[in-house]
């Protein structure tokens, strides 16, 4: 799928994971919603890291640009190293390394920890980067028209707001995790959520995802998941902008409406 339709789909996964939670009794404070959900809708570009023409790779100028280049990399090397005599030949590594559940479990632990331990700072830093990207995949017209400035200066602008209402008592910067020095640790369940969101997502595509690596099937360890070839679609086809992102907008409503108890 196409940025746009990967960050409404994170957005909407996550207003969901509210919705659930509200019903579970373990209700999200609002902020913890509205941040939850941007930063869903940022991870849910992430994974294209391996890709230089992605959406991500323009997001942060020259460094994201340079990221990619090293992640695609990586990504073939791993591939390479790993393959089993059914998988196929390829020159790149995309959709491979960062489209697995293996790699949204670790991205997503990493910001935990990272949030636990570095504090304030820390939490700002991966706000700030989430933010920018949810303005990409979001507001990808505006974005797209617009100087990169200005998308980082409201990326950061957003982080600064939501850090301080989170860091307020009652506000959620301990949602699920209430013991002393845990605070923030739930950062990373929207970067896990988002990245196998977008894994899912790509999977419907005709090209398939090898979310299971590295368990193998059959021949393969990078089976490329997905439905019957006749049900999948073209990335940024009809059925994507069509049908797709108006139904990520919906449920994402009513999940949002459940999550507040309007509903």
């Amino acid at each position: 799928m196409m940025g746009p339709a990967h960050s409404l789909s994170g957005a909407a996964a996550w207003l969901g994971v509210g919705a659930a939670a509200a019903a579970a009794d373990h209700a999200m404070p609002w902020p913890v919603l509205v941040t939850g959900a941007l930063i869903c809708a940022g991870a849910a570009l992430a994974p294209d890291l391996d890709h230089k023409a992605a959406t991500i790779s323009r997001a942060f100028g020259p460094i994201s640009r340079t990221l990619c280049e090293v992640i695609d990399k990586i990504s073939y090397s791993v591939y390479k190293a790993t393959r089993k005599p059914g998988d196929p030949r390829r020159s790149g590594g995309h959709r491979t390394l960062t489209h697995t559940w293996v790699w949204a479990v670790l991205i997503g632990a990493g910001a935990s920890a990272l949030a636990m331990v570095g504090g304030r700072w820390a939490v700002l830093a991966i706000l700030f980067v989430h933010m920018v990207l949810a303005v990409e995949g979001l507001l990808w017209r505006a974005a797209r028209v617009s100087s990169d400035v200005l998308v980082w200066l409201l990326g950061a602008a957003s982080a600064w707001i939501l850090a301080d209402v989170l860091h307020q008592p009652g506000n959620g910067s301990d949602w699920l995790f209430a013991a002393p020095g845990q605070e923030y640790l739930w950062l990373g369940l929207p970067i896990v959520l988002g990245a196998l969101v977008h894994d899912i997502g790509d999977a419907l595509t005709v090209s398939g995802c090898p979310i299971l690596w590295p368990i193998p099937i059959g021949r393969k360890r990078w089976y490329a998941l997905g439905p019957p070839k006749g049900m999948r679609f073209r990335a940024g086809s009809w059925v994507e902008l069509k049908v797709l992102m108006p139904v990520f907008m919906l449920l994402g409503g009513i999940g949002g409406l459940a999550a507040l108890g309007v509903i």
